[in-house]
């Protein structure tokens, strides 16, 4: 394992660092998807980058998941990957953003690595295959699922053309084609990258989109499928509880915390990086401590009744446990795969288990 992290970071430093992130990693995904439909690679893959602990084991959401590290939304957005993503040690993967209509996104470059924060900022601005195309491919995962299927969260967002007015509908046709195929939806209305989607934070707002959302969700696949939504890091506290009391009152199952964020302080990027990487979302460590505040406000508020999945920022196993400390039952990643390599996510969570096996034996 160390080994191939060291191979991966010399890989990276060299190779992928001088390539265009996004090419970079659909370079990289490509591979991952190529060795998963190699004969015999999925199970040498899983003997290398998965943990199988029962110290881990969590059951949120009505589901049972191996381990709480899933893979936050953004890497795989058109579920082109879910027969290999679970080789590579994560329990659950979050498809998505999709949204109802299929659009190519925001013009390139639109993804930039600031290597020295461990952050990346991205405004691609939900390039997907739209809705309909995606719930093809989770219907045909569905039908021959491999040998270890991974939980499947499916992210829903905006339509880029639809105006704020019609978003409630917008969002409804995604739920409606995606929640047979889902074991749970997100709704996110918390990516800067799309104009006008983070108003819909306002619970006035919020509030209709994430009940037509539960309406065609349940309609369309006759059972409860657990709905949660994902908020910014830049909401003030105010807004942060006013959307948990709003979760509260429409029965939803949980809240994602936290987005990318659009702030850019305290980044030790030089200025000038900075502004040349422009406007988006910023991930990665710069992200840890807000979204770990967010968690802990959230977790105040709902005294326990909502499944909280904290995400932003996220590198060791220490991370993983404050933030299941701090009152998630899920977390995600994704910023700190891409510069940790393959054999990250096994790392951490053999890590969590150790150090839950030695916090038994204090006691």
């Amino acid at each position: 394992m160390a080994v191939s992290g060291r191979v991966y970071k010399t890989l990276y430093r060299h190779v992928l660092t001088r390539i265009d992130a996004e090419v970079a990693h659909h370079w990289a995904f490509a591979g991952m998807r190529l060795a998963g439909r190699v004969p015999v690679a999925p199970d040498l893959l899983r003997r290398s980058f998965t943990t199988d602990d029962d110290r881990l084991r969590v059951r949120a959401l009505g589901l049972d998941f191996p381990t709480p590290l899933g893979l936050a939304a953004g890497f795989d957005k058109n579920a082109t990957g879910l027969k290999s993503l679970g080789n590579f040690g994560f329990a659950c993967v979050e498809v998505g953003t999709v949204t109802a209509l299929p659009q190519p996104g925001n013009p390139r470059p639109r993804l930039h690595r600031l290597v020295a924060d461990r952050a990346v900022v991205n405004r691609m601005g939900f390039n997907n295959d739209g809705a309909e195309v995606v719930a093809r491919r989770l219907r045909q995962y569905r039908a021959v699922p491999p040998a270890h299927p991974v939980v499947v969260g499916v992210n829903i967002g905006k339509s880029k053309v639809v105006d704020e007015a019609d978003a409630a509908a917008d969002y409804a046709t995604s739920a409606r084609l995606l929640a047979p195929y889902a074991d749970y939806l997100v709704v996110n209305v918390s990516s800067p990258n799309t104009p006008g989607l983070r108003d819909l934070q306002a619970v006035e707002k919020l509030r209709p989109v994430l009940a037509a959302v539960r309406e065609a969700a349940d309609g369309a696949a006759h059972r409860h499928v657990p709905l949660l939504v994902k908020i910014a890091p830049d909401l003030s506290d105010a807004d942060v509880d006013a959307v948990a009391d709003l979760a509260l009152d429409l029965g939803l199952d949980g809240i994602v915390a936290t987005n990318t964020t659009i702030g850019r302080e305290g980044l030790r990027t030089p200025p000038e990086v900075v502004e040349a990487a422009g406007g988006g979302g910023l991930s990665g460590a710069p992200l840890k401590a807000r979204s770990l505040e967010v968690l802990r406000r959230l977790a105040a508020r709902t005294h326990g009744s909502l499944v909280l999945v904290g995400v932003g920022g996220i590198e060791t196993a220490a991370d993983v446990a404050e933030r299941l400390e701090a009152g998630a039952s899920l977390v995600q990643a994704y910023t700190a795969f891409i510069y940790e390599g393959p054999g990250w996510a096994r790392r951490v969570l053999d890590q969590l288990a150790a150090s839950r096996t030695r916090r038994e034996g204090d006691r």
